[in-house]
């Protein structure tokens, strides 16, 4: 059987050594850009006087990691987008993902009020409507760079519960302010975030729709920790709790998501091989 061309790469081989460099320098580019982004972004918000409640900009810095990586490499990272946004049919699944998030702040906070007799409920300071629909975009602008990038380009090398963790532990480590808090709590933190892109992950692989449901995901489990959890106070037990449900939802996800560990089959991209077809002095993956 004839090999396909894509890009001008022949497909259904190997990795040649030119994309494999075109995916490391995306890589690269996206990871710094994210954490730099991110850091100047916090740091210039105080001075706009925009409440974090609301939205903090730092959620912004993953999607210049992506418009970076546009500018420098724009076919690779917009064949890495692919399926970024819906197309029909998954409204079920889409349904069970979007269910899982006021499920795991359920049990977060029924678990809190049980152990404790405290409901914790926060009120926010500003209209909720204006927090649901911020929230929205500032996921969404993280998400665009986790779940719609960086898991799609780990996704070509490993399967989809490795490449999940690996996004999930850059995407922890990336809420550095958690390191000032209590081992405990930065612990409980990490487990969520962990857990949450397996999640993510498992629910989302081979599938369209990443942004949304994904933006829609995360906005949930911000609004959750916002009214029921006060993740920013610090408290270790609903931080661990919190953890600890996210967890529950990985394992349930990973069990009904059962496939093969290897690479995709299938991935956004599929795999280049050491044959090309390019015009003389042409990137494949320019």
């Amino acid at each position: 059987m004839a090999a396909a061309v894509a890009d001008g790469i022949v497909t259904g081989m190997h990795p040649t050594d030119e994309a494999r460099r075109t995916d490391r320098l995306i890589l690269a580019l996206f990871l710094a850009t994210a954490f730099l982004a991110a850091g100047a972004l916090g740091a210039v918000q105080p001075a706009l006087g925009l409440p974090a409640e609301v939205l903090q900009l730092t959620q912004f810095g993953p999607a210049l990691g992506v418009l970076l990586a546009l500018l420098v490499r724009p076919a690779r990272t917009r064949h890495l987008l692919t399926g970024t946004l819906p197309r029909r049919g998954g409204t079920r699944h889409a349904a069970l993902l979007l269910l899982t998030a006021p499920l795991i702040i359920a049990a977060t906070a029924g678990t809190y009020a049980a152990l404790t007799g405290d409901t914790r409920f926060t009120l926010p300071g500003h209209s909720l409507a204006l927090i649901a629909a911020a929230q929205l975009i500032g996921a969404c602008a993280e998400e665009i760079g986790w779940r719609c990038l960086l898991q799609p380009l780990l996704r070509t090398r490993y399967g989809v519960l490795a490449a999940s963790l690996l996004v999930g532990a850059v995407w922890g480590v990336w809420h550095i302010q958690i390191f000032t808090e209590h081992p405990l709590y930065a612990a409980g933190f990490l487990l969520a975030a962990l857990s949450m892109s397996v999640v993510l992950g498992q629910a989302q692989d081979g599938r369209t729709g990443r942004l949304p449901l994904a933006g829609g995901f995360h906005a949930l489990i911000n609004l959750g920790m916002l009214l029921c959890v006060d993740q920013e106070s610090g408290a270790v037990l609903p931080m661990v709790l919190f953890g600890a449900a996210c967890l529950a939802a990985a394992v349930a996800w990973t069990r009904t998501s059962a496939r093969p560990a290897g690479p995709a089959s299938a991935s956004p991209r599929p795999a280049p091989c050491r044959r090309t077809r390019t015009r003389p002095g042409s990137s494949p993956w320019a």
